[in-house]
């Protein structure tokens, strides 16, 4: 591969993550959780929110290491990738038509079908990155990646939330205030498809299908038997990638208080009684002053090394929690966002470079769809004690400062995982795979 194309493939690649990052931010984080607690579940939101996010997290979660398996066996990543955006883009759509508070099982349903969408697509997109990347870039490809999302996301935020404030008195000044803005919202919903769908494009003209490399044996194999085997082969191996298995479950830990941050900030602070220009101003906000953090991160990480780095951005979302305990005014809510987005895209760049160093180039996709497993659970166990805690309390508060336990916890884990050891037997994986075309 020439210097040329190389650098045309990651662009290619940090493209996507702008593209994607819309559904994240729009959709996940601040517009619909917004549209859903105002105009469709005004009663019990909060707690209903959570079970939503949880669900379509958890379908995603389950299915990956399989279709991950599969999409390394046949050769097809990039198939299976466009598969599950088609499915995303679909989903968003089509929540144009949640209108009423009569839809709020349609809205949940699409949420989860789009969640199951954006998390799928990323197991593949993912499993290409050390396909483009060298071992010694990997930090910093990973992490020009999610600052490209988050310029990218908070672009398109940034459209709508001048739609939602802007557009009603100037597009549509005869209709009544309160109806403009619910259409204005299900437009900035539906624009997340168009967006999604026409920045997908560089991946699929100017990233190359991996080499497909199998086990001897498997040659003659049914597509879906390989799958299953690779599957529970890889679950009798975690002792031979031990490190490998305990960085997923350090990341499972660490993750779910991440995980929860980004996808109930909203509504947490909408349950303060914090308004929404406040709530979506600051999620904005966050956009834009995490990308050059997260490009800051993939530098400090060639310093003090991927593991030390990934310790200061899970102390500093330690102090988040403690300090959102007391949170009060709105001020707070944007002085904690600021800070939210100093680690925020750092410590997933840095995470998801760390995996692709930890695995097998051969068995990217399967691996990363282990690693979405401990992503997507994220926002399973995460919100669901958020929504238990909150509800049989009934103080979310007491919700906020219950994810400490998951950063310290992190930590601790992150500690005992050897790095350099599990990037050799990495390798050592590689060369038992056999090429084939």
């Amino acid at each position: 591969m020439t210097d040329k194309i190389k650098s045309r493939a990651i662009r290619a690649w940090t493209m996507y993550d702008w593209a994607n990052s819309a559904f994240a931010t729009t959709v996940m984080a601040a517009i619909l959780p917004n549209y859903f607690s105002m105009y469709i579940a005004t009663d019990a939101a909060l707690t209903l929110w959570g079970y939503t996010v949880a669900i379509g997290s958890l379908i995603a979660a389950v299915i990956s290491p399989v279709l991950g398996a599969i999409a390394d066996f046949r050769g097809s990543k990039k198939t299976f990738m466009a598969f599950f955006i088609a499915l995303g883009v679909i989903s968003t759509a089509l929540m144009f038509f949640v209108d009423t508070p009569g839809d709020w099982l349609l809205c949940s349903i699409l949420y989860i079908l789009g969640t199951i969408g954006f998390a799928g697509s990323l197991v593949f997109y993912d499993a290409l990155l050390p396909h483009i990347a060298n071992e010694d870039e990997i930090d910093e490809v990973s992490s020009r990646g999610y600052a490209m999302g988050y310029i990218g996301g908070g672009i398109l935020l940034l459209i709508n939330v001048a739609m939602i404030f802007v557009g009603p008195g100037i597009l549509l000044p005869n209709m009544d205030g309160d109806e403009a803005v619910k259409l204005m919202m299900r437009l900035s919903l539906s624009s997340v498809a168009i967006w999604w769908t026409v920045f997908s494009i560089p991946i699929f003209r100017h990233v190359k299908e991996p080499q497909r490399k199998i086990e001897k044996g498997e040659e003659k194999m049914n597509v879906v038997t390989v799958g299953f085997k690779r599957f529970f082969t890889s679950l009798k191996d975690i002792s031979k990638f031990r490190d490998l298995f305990l960085y997923l479950l350090t990341f499972f830990v660490y993750s779910n208080g991440i995980g929860t941050i980004i996808t109930m900030a909203v509504a947490f602070g909408s349950d303060l009684g914090f308004g929404s220009t406040i709530l979506i101003g600051t999620l904005l906000m966050v956009q834009f002053v995490a990308a050059p953090f997260a490009i800051l991160f993939g530098k400090i990480s060639k310093k003090l090394g991927v593991k030390k780095s990934i310790y200061l951005s899970l102390f500093v979302y330690t102090l988040i929690a403690v300090i959102g305990y007391g949170m009060s005014k709105e001020w707070h809510f944007i002085l904690l966002g600021f800070a939210v987005a100093t680690v925020q895209g750092g410590s997933q760049a840095l995470s998801r470079s760390l995996m692709g160093s930890l695995m097998p180039k051969s068995k990217s996709a399967e691996f990363f769809g282990f690693f979405s497993v401990s992503e997507k659970f994220n926002t399973v166990i995460g919100p669901i004690l958020f929504s238990v805690i909150n509800q049989v309390t009934g103080n979310s508060r007491l919700a906020i400062i219950s994810l400490v336990v998951f950063f310290i916890g992190g930590i601790l884990l992150l500690s005992k995982v050897n790095i350099e050891r599990g990037i050799k037997v990495a390798k050592a994986e590689d060369a038992l795979m056999v090429s084939v075309k």
